[in-house]
């Protein structure tokens, strides 16, 4: 894998990225281009870092079970998984008044 040169030019906008019609065609460009670093700054994803309220829901146990089976299939934490669904659910609530 070669290294990134500190000579590259740099993508200073998404719109600059073309599309490309192979792996090998993005691997060629990558090779001679590198991303400016404030366009990949700017395209972190950042944690929600509000206070959070810790609340108590009564499940029945299958449905509990059966709730942990999607997270594990989809290796993800349970309760991340719930707050990510309620979370999906609002703004679709939202959405539609």
């Amino acid at each position: 894998m070669q290294e990134t040169s500190p000579y590259l030019p740099f993508v200073r906008a998404w719109k600059d990225v073309p599309a490309f019609d192979s792996d090998e065609a993005e691997a060629r460009f990558w090779q001679a281009h590198q991303l400016e670093p404030r366009l990949m700054q700017s395209s972190l994803h950042r944690s929600d870092v509000r206070e959070s309220t810790t609340i108590t829901l009564r499940f029945d146990p299958r449905m509990l079970s059966r709730i942990k089976r999607v997270a594990r299939r989809r290796y993800l934490n349970y309760q991340s998984m719930m707050k990510q669904w309620l979370s999906e659910r609002m703004e679709q609530e939202m959405k539609e008044g």
